[in-house]
């Protein structure tokens, strides 16, 4: 099998589906015998994962390494933002955060060569084990007052000598003038490294559009390699906010309703993913106190900003329905940022997260957390409850947290974790509602309907396989195999 220089995918603006075509591209390099892994030198995203190895990355890296079925490492996300206030992000270097900063500063700052050094030597360690490096851009490739700084697109693409293929939404609308005036805004050795064109998100009958490919390739000197029809039956997880659009945001009736509170600054939303496909729930993301009040089960999720999200939670009215609702035994669960607000006291004298050095919990668990400095990132193993079905989940957070009364929720070896009192527990752990066994326990006393065996593993391998099957048919996959080839 030959060598493959690597390819990248940038786009036209936000959104237009860099990290799902990423995905397939991954997947079906795979499955014609290449040996690919993803790269993007800078990511955005408060859903990340946690490396085999204890370390942080954006989750759509770690997704594009499941489908490439290989483990992901740091090396394939080295810069990553966690947005964790008002225009401001928590900077996670190979892994590790190393310090806030405000957004202007972080992309007009004087700092990003040294990230751009580090995103280079950690693409090239990459390279020195796959072949070939499927890397992903961010936002548009034409930020004229950002892109002299920039180090995810087409400089990161010059440092890696790799080929660039400019996707645009058509689904969108504008598409001509989103394609021609990406390239047109381009520098000449920017233009040189654009080898293709996707038209992605296209709705109905593509063959429609052959003269508009035509007109495209006449306009820009490029060819259009492809025209991906709109995948919406297609499952792959998503990386950051824009995901929660497509959520349910309101209730439903006959089965099982569980409401996510859906916090200003909340984190690792994926930890419902499972829970959304279970045929007897209904799970929806809401701020109405109404809604959640009339939920069978609430969920607090994980935080970027736990102070900040529980003053959300008191200022909404939330956190009066959250406490009725435990008095009337409700169910409510509390994950990373949440279980903190569960507690007596969350303490913050170093600043971690706000000026605010101390402010009392929801108080309806026996726990209070101090924030720390030190960023707790591991993978786990896990028994729930009494359970003797093991479990398996990840920790990613910032507190170090006393328990003083309650059960063990979890044991991580003979270490207990969590806490259990009444109907409410809280975890650190994300991932726990991937577990069959916590979602048994979970609906047991709501539903008789038996559970429809559910392998959530399974399920993502056969959809990175159906989207590898869709990009095999309508993508130009050879084309862009016989450029990158490197000769032998």
């Amino acid at each position: 099998m030959k060598k493959l220089r690597p390819i990248m995918f940038v786009g036209t603006g936000s959104d237009v589906g860099k990290s799902m075509l990423v995905t397939g591209v991954c997947r079906l390099l795979k499955q014609k015998g290449y040996h690919p892994a993803p790269f993007k030198a800078q990511n955005m995203s408060l859903n990340s994962f946690v490396t085999p190895d204890g370390l942080e990355i954006g989750r759509a890296q770690a997704v594009q390494a499941e489908a490439c079925g290989i483990a992901c490492t740091t090396d394939m996300n080295p810069i990553l933002l966690k947005p964790s206030g008002a225009n401001t992000s928590q900077v996670v270097l190979h892994g590790k955060p190393i310090g806030d900063q405000t957004i202007r500063d972080y992309f007009l700052g004087n700092n990003k060569e040294h990230l751009f050094k580090e995103a280079k030597t950690a693409f090239a360690r990459l390279q020195q084990t796959y072949s070939p490096i499927v890397l992903e851009g961010a936002g548009s490739i034409s930020e004229l007052n950002l892109k002299h700084r920039d180090i995810v697109n087409m400089r990161m693409a010059a440092a890696a000598d790799a080929d660039v293929y400019l996707i645009a939404d058509i689904d969108k609308g504008g598409v001509f003038a989103s394609v021609y005036g990406s390239i047109t805004l381009l520098e000449p050795w920017e233009k040189a490294l654009i080898k293709g064109v996707i038209i992605n998100k296209f709705r109905g009958d593509a063959s429609l559009f052959e003269e508009g490919k035509l007109l495209l390739e006449k306009l820009t000197g490029v060819p259009v390699l492809g025209v991906i029809p709109y995948a919406k039956e297609i499952y792959i997880e998503e990386e950051d906010s824009v995901g929660l659009q497509k959520k349910n945001t309101t209730t439903a009736s006959g089965l099982v309703t569980i409401a996510i509170i859906l916090l200003p600054y909340i984190a690792n939303y994926t930890d419902f993913n499972v829970l959304e496909k279970d045929p007897r729930t209904h799970v929806f993301y809401t701020t109405d106190p109404q809604s959640i009040a009339t939920s069978d089960i609430i969920i607090l999720p994980g935080s970027k900003n736990t102070i900040q999200d529980l003053l959300f939670l008191r200022n909404q009215g939330i956190a009066t329905v959250v406490l009725e609702a435990y008095n009337q035994q409700k169910k409510i669960i509390g994950i990373c940022g949440g279980y903190q607000m569960l507690g007596k006291m969350i303490e913050d004298p170093m600043g971690v997260e706000s000026s605010i050095k101390a402010i009392p919990g929801l108080g309806i668990l026996p726990i209070t957390t101090r924030l720390a400095t030190e960023k707790t990132t591991t993978q786990c193993r896990f028994r729930f409850k009494n359970m003797t079905a093991a479990c398996v989940g990840y920790e990613i957070h910032m507190g170090e947290t006393t328990i003083m009364g309650g059960e063990p929720l979890n044991h991580i070896g003979a270490t207990p974790e969590g806490v259990i009192v009444g109907n409410c527990w809280g975890t650190y752990i994300h991932g726990i509602l991937d577990n069959t066994t916590v979602i048994e326990a979970l609906l047991q006393e709501y539903t008789t309907a038996k559970a429809i065996p559910f392998n959530y593993k399974a399920y993502k391998e056969e959809n990175y396989d159906k989207l590898a099957t869709l990009l095999e048919e309508h993508l130009d996959i050879n084309a862009i195999i016989s450029q990158t080839q490197i000769p032998l």
